[in-house]
């Protein structure tokens, strides 16, 4: 198995489980916590893939992504109700999911050969586009619109650290897990650390 099918494995499971999350803050019924973690986990992948003109789209290449998050959403069904902050945990496998699913995109589009751009958008759209899906159909404040939080701007960072390593290095490991590492780190530091983006502040007119 590539190193990039890893990262689509990890990052379907992972959001799934975000999803999950999400579902039983909603109080839904396992069928709801199947449909909400799948919807996460690969809704991201899924638009990259169609922007590509991937064809066909990963999950329906390999069904077997759609059966882990539905065993993702049943081991969050059944043990939701142990986790003291459910939704901190969920902020935390979000920024976990986030970085994977950020290098998964960058993976792709390297390997279909497009250019820079192309490459920063399918990071940033892979990792931010499961999650805002969740959120709206959780009837959550999207996490990628909080005020300055460092959520898109984390993904586009991971996105650029694997450009940089890529030019200087061809090991797929070392440009994922570049990736990965930086995409992380940001947003675990705007969590921890309150590291924020300069917002727009409305002035009256002069």
């Amino acid at each position: 198995m590539s190193a990039l099918s890893l990262l689509d494995y990890a990052s379907v499971f992972i959001f799934a489980l975000t999803g999950a999350l999400a579902a039983s803050r909603a109080q839904l019924d396992i069928i709801g916590f199947a449909f909400l973690a799948s919807l996460t986990a690969v809704g991201g992948g899924t638009l990259r893939d169609l922007m590509l003109d991937r064809d066909p789209v990963f999950w329906v290449a390999n069904p077997e992504h759609i059966g882990i998050a539905c065993l993702a959403a049943i081991l969050i069904f059944f043990t939701a109700h142990r986790f003291e902050s459910r939704a901190r945990l969920l902020l935390w496998l979000d920024a976990m999911a986030l970085g994977v699913a950020v290098a998964a995109g960058v993976g792709v589009a390297l390997e279909l050969r497009f250019g820079w751009p192309v490459v920063l958008m399918m990071g940033v759209m892979t990792g931010t586009f499961g999650g805002l899906m969740r959120d709206v159909v959780a009837n959550e404040v999207p996490m990628v619109l909080r005020q300055g939080e460092l959520y898109v701007s984390a993904a586009l960072g991971g996105a650029a650290m694997a450009l940089v390593v890529a030019y200087f290095s061809s090991s797929s490991l070392v440009i994922y897990g570049s990736s990965v590492l930086s995409t992380f780190v940001l947003r675990a530091g705007s969590i921890t650390f309150g590291w924020r983006l300069p917002v727009y502040k409305a002035r009256p007119p002069r």
